[in-house]
């Protein structure tokens, strides 16, 4: 009888240490050093793996987000050095995407394209920014190591396009001042939903936080709240499907002969110029007109002309992906159309999976995982959402891009960049062209706007030649938008 209450009290007492293991620390950070080598030089960082609270408006923690920052060493004077704030999307997503893989000092165990390399884990990145700048990754609520701090708290507080901004707004003022950077130029990158996140943060970081960037970098964007429903969304994947058919052989040898550099712009001038016009009759366009485009429609998009008339011009784009390659027993992906995929039938309206977010998660999963624990030392038995549940999310309300366009109007500092990737079927990259041409309909700020293209998907930078070319454009970014002693005037 002594055994087992013995053992009762020990099993008791093991349980109860695990479930303390599982809590979430609202403080603490882990500081570990490191080498790496940029453009073939060679200099020291450090790297600090920890949390930070959110507080509510009566100071009580309410939530904690999980954050890695770098910093290069040696470095005499922070205040003219920039500071990138480092966001992913989902909405739901962690940080890890483009902390492991594009801008950080350690990228996957990867190939040139982006495929999955065994034994997984990290190597040096020799392309990374931290050479120019210092980066900060943030894991919203539940993403990450992120939790949520407060059961009581109502989950609204966090989750929805308006709610994230606040709080996040709130976190990186805190963030900012302890690490004594409201002097340095300060910086916002965020991908696909985080583009959303970046847009809306700028206003609310300038209006409501008092802090004025020098730039904002959109990654894959999102509509961030414009309109093109109808005919002009409809149409604006024609672009896309084009590359993603010219990168599978898919189209007419004339068009296959042809550079992309060569053929998008034909395709973009078509649909701008003929296409939209064409949809936006609807019902009442000509026959012979309708179809006309469906003819050229089907030129551009490796599809054949009887499915675009059955679907009346309007093809979408998870029907592209089902249908490309239908005839040879494959998908394409949908996040990046390079990758190919396998389904149960060759029959049906959409693929079966995401074929290219299984190779990813393939990679990423077990390489940040390692990554935290073993090379920064950061341990907790707390499980790292690569995808948190955060729904539902609140997306009424968006202005982001009005935010943008705002924030950008009062701060005369304030430049934006674009960088897509021309096989992205989820944020086509013609699409987040329209984004970029409506963000200020009075085309007077312009000249403040940067588009970059690349030959990948949605993370463009799993391509090896788009992650050098990608990061050279970055820091391109950043030392043409820190003006020096120009006063922020028009």
């Amino acid at each position: 009888m002594k055994r087992s209450v013995v053992l009762i009290f020990l099993c008791t007492s093991a349980f109860t240490a695990f479930s303390q293991s599982r809590m979430l620390e609202g403080e603490s950070a882990v500081t570990t050093n490191h080498e790496v080598t940029v453009k073939g030089q060679r200099f020291a960082y450090t790297a600090t793996a920890g949390t930070q609270p959110v507080w509510n408006e009566d100071g009580k923690p309410v939530a904690s987000l999980f954050y890695t920052y770098y910093q290069r060493s040696n470095v005499r004077d922070r205040v003219t050095r920039p500071l990138i704030i480092s966001f992913n999307g989902g909405p739901g997503s962690a940080s890890v995407w483009m902390h492991v893989a594009y801008t950080g000092p350690r990228i996957l165990n990867i190939d040139d394209e982006g495929y999955p390399v065994q034994p997984y884990g990290v190597r040096e990145n020799p392309y990374s920014i931290l050479d120019v700048a210092d980066i900060v990754f943030v894991n919203p609520v539940n993403t990450g190591y992120s939790r949520i701090l407060d059961k009581e708290t109502k989950k609204e507080t966090f989750f929805g396009v308006n709610a994230d901004i606040k709080y996040l707004a709130d976190w990186i003022n805190t963030f900012v001042s302890r690490n004594n950077r409201w002097r340095s130029p300060k910086y916002l990158i965020g991908e696909s939903y985080g583009t959303t996140r970046v847009s809306g943060l700028a206003l609310e970081l300038q209006n409501r936080q008092w802090m004025y960037l020098n730039g904002v970098i959109l990654v894959s964007p999102t509509g961030l709240g414009i309109d093109r429903d109808g005919p002009v969304g409809a149409a604006n994947r024609l672009p896309y499907f084009a590359a993603a058919a010219w990168y599978q052989e898919a189209l007419a040898p004339d068009l296959q002969s042809k550079d992309l550099d060569e053929l998008l712009p034909e395709v973009e001038a078509y649909t701008i110029n003929e296409l939209i016009p064409v949809m936006a009759k609807g019902g009442f366009v000509e026959e012979g007109e309708r179809k006309a485009a469906a003819q050229k429609m089907a030129y551009y998009s490796g599809l054949s002309e009887e499915t675009i008339l059955q679907h009346n011009l309007d093809v979408p784009t998870s029907f592209f992906w089902k249908d490309l390659l239908r005839d040879e027993g494959f998908t394409v992906g949908r996040l990046d159309s390079r990758y190919k995929g396998l389904d149960r039938k060759d029959a049906g309206e959409r693929p079966d999976f995401n074929s290219e977010l299984t190779s990813w998660l393939h990679s990423f999963t077990p390489a940040i995982n390692y990554y935290l624990r073993e090379e920064l030392n950061y341990k907790t038995d707390i499980k790292y959402n690569m995808f948190g549940p955060v729904r539902p999310w609140d997306r009424s309300g968006d202005n982001t891009g009005e935010n943008l366009r705002q924030a950008m109007a009062q701060n005369p500092f304030l430049n934006v960049m674009v960088q897509s990737g021309y096989y992205d079927g989820a944020t086509t990259y013609f699409n987040a062209k329209y984004t970029m041409w409506h963000i200020d309909p009075s085309g007077k700020m312009k000249d403040r706007f940067r588009f970059e293209g690349y030959r990948s998907g949605h993370m463009m930078y799993l391509r090896r030649e788009d992650l050098q070319t990608a990061n050279e454009h970055i820091r391109e970014f950043i030392q043409q938008t820190i003006p020096g002693q120009k006063p922020a005037k028009y």
